[in-house]
């Protein structure tokens, strides 16, 4: 059965786009990359179906297309060297989380 890894790669603040577009009321707030993952933390699953415990819903679904092309055999080259892996991120323009999905065989 075919799984995923998935691997907090990076924990961003967008300061330039907080101070450009967010209200008022809360840009002045010491804003701090997401704190539902730290770098590192790694994740498994054999589903893309739902996310694993402890995983964010709104990131999940911003990343679980490409969940579900790396587990179903899919590649994402040219524009991934490695085969079986890809790169993505949730939605959050302010304080993006980037993720490494890898393919494991068993």
């Amino acid at each position: 059965m075919r799984k995923c890894k998935i691997t907090v790669l990076k924990r961003m603040v967008n300061r330039d786009l907080i101070d450009e577009y967010m209200g008022d009321e809360y840009k002045t707030r010491d804003l701090f990359p997401c704190q539902n993952f730290k770098e590192g933390q790694e994740f498994v699953t054999d589903s893309w179906g739902a996310p694993p415990e402890g995983f964010c819903r709104s990131a999940w679904a911003a990343i679980r297309g490409y969940i579900g092309v790396v587990i179903n055999g899919g590649d994402l080259t040219p524009w991934v060297e490695q085969p079986g892996t890809a790169i993505a991120c949730c939605t959050d323009g302010y304080r993006p989380v980037v993720f490494k999905i890898e393919r494991v065989e068993e």
